[in-house]
């Protein structure tokens, strides 16, 4: 690898206005060429303070870096990277939630978590000492329902500063499953279990798939039990499947929402993929809510619609989509970890989907299940 072609494409201009905020991912097949490359962009950056260079991401899961997209298209591309890489775009994504519902002062314990028969096995299991990674916009620290229930996580838009939720939606997540407060707020369905708040998101509910793949690395890294991603997206990323496969592969499992276009045959990104667990969202009804996206691929489904949970400033909202409904089923799988830890991802995913309870409506003969945190426990006693 010729490190002064390197060098030069590293002092290229970071940007035009045209390819503002736009940014692809470069992945390297061979992990020297990864460390080379890593150690060649770090003696520039000391030896060159003055000077601009382009803004690089490590991406250290994945043996890739994210850079500006100009960089890929312009004349300056290291030649000596050609066969060692491959590129693409580094694809927004946005947190999976219909329009917010009205703030409301209902207490207790939602029907969601009812409905799941979270509540029926607390005497045996309450989530005690599982890390549940939530990489999303944050959390709400002051949250009465929620002080109890949190570590500090990482807010990987500002290093220095706490996860700090401004947004809504990542609060609203945490607070189903593991808000902690019986008498003056709402019980989440693994009320015991720990939260570790990865902020991925920005005020927006929007990210990059980078800042998405460091938010796994970080939960890897912290040997997170399980992890919520309620988010989704139209394309297909290659660097994303490779980060999510590197957690499988870990013992780390990811729970993703299937989508909120209401969207037949097709669901969102990473959700589609083979090594997450893809969630499907139900109505009070016990139907299939209109929004959910449905396939062949979804795993389970769980509550999802005109779901009340923790909202900003200690208050609460209700809200839908398929994001409701995988929080109900991540704090399931804490409440069946701390009662069978050690399981690994492969095993935790058989055991949810063949206890599922059959959908009263559903047709096709085939089709996923609903949550039951009973049977779910029930069934995982013959592993």
């Amino acid at each position: 690898m010729d490190a002064s072609e390197i060098v030069e494409w590293l002092r290229s201009p970071p940007c035009t206005a045209e390819y503002l905020g736009r940014r692809g991912i470069l992945r390297f097949f061979d992990s020297d060429d990864y460390a080379q490359f890593l150690l060649t962009s770090k003696l520039n950056e000391r030896r060159t303070q003055t000077d601009k260079i382009r803004p690089i991401r490590n991406l250290n899961l994945i043996q890739a870096v994210s850079c500006p997209w100009e960089a890929y298209n312009s004349n300056t591309f290291p030649k000596c990277l050609t066969g060692k890489v491959i590129w693409e775009e580094d694809v927004p994504v946005s947190v999976a939630a219909l329009p917010k519902g009205a703030l409301v002062t209902d207490k207790g314990i939602p029907w969601g978590v009812k409905h799941i028969q979270a509540p029926q096995a607390w005497g045996r299991t309450t989530g005690f000492r599982v890390k549940v990674g939530v990489i999303d916009t944050g959390v709400d620290f002051s949250h009465p329902d929620l002080r109890h229930s949190l570590e500090r996580g990482i807010n990987l838009l500002y290093r220095m500063a706490l996860p700090q939720d401004d947004n809504g939606h990542g609060t609203h997540i945490s607070g189903t499953i593991a808000a902690a407060n019986e008498l003056q707020g709402m019980i989440g369905v693994a009320p015991r279990s720990t939260i570790y708040p990865v902020k991925a998101f920005d005020h927006n509910g929007t990210a990059f798939v980078s800042d998405i793949i460091l938010g796994i690395e970080w939960c890897v890294r912290n040997q997170m039990d399980v992890v919520n991603m309620s988010f989704g997206m139209k394309t297909r990323s290659r660097s994303l499947l490779n980060a999510v496969n590197n957690a499988y592969r870990s013992g780390v499992l990811i729970v993703a929402s299937s989508g909120n276009d209401g969207r037949i045959g097709d669901i969102d990104y990473p959700a589609r993929y083979n090594q997450t667990i893809a969630v499907g969202a139900i109505n009070q009804a016990n139907r299939i809510a209109k929004f959910t996206n449905r396939s062949g691929l979804i795993d389970i489904y769980a509550p999802g619609d005109r779901i009340v949970s923790a909202w900003l400033r200690g208050k609460h909202r209700e809200m839908s989509g398929t994001s409701m409904a995988t929080s109900h089923v991540t704090g399931a799988i804490a409440l069946l970890l701390s009662v069978k830890p050690g399981l690994t991802p492969a095993q935790i995913k058989a055991v949810i989907k063949n206890s599922a309870k059959p959908l009263q409506h559903g047709k096709a003969p085939r089709m996923a299940g609903e949550l039951n945190v009973m049977r779910m426990i029930k069934a995982a006693e013959f592993l």
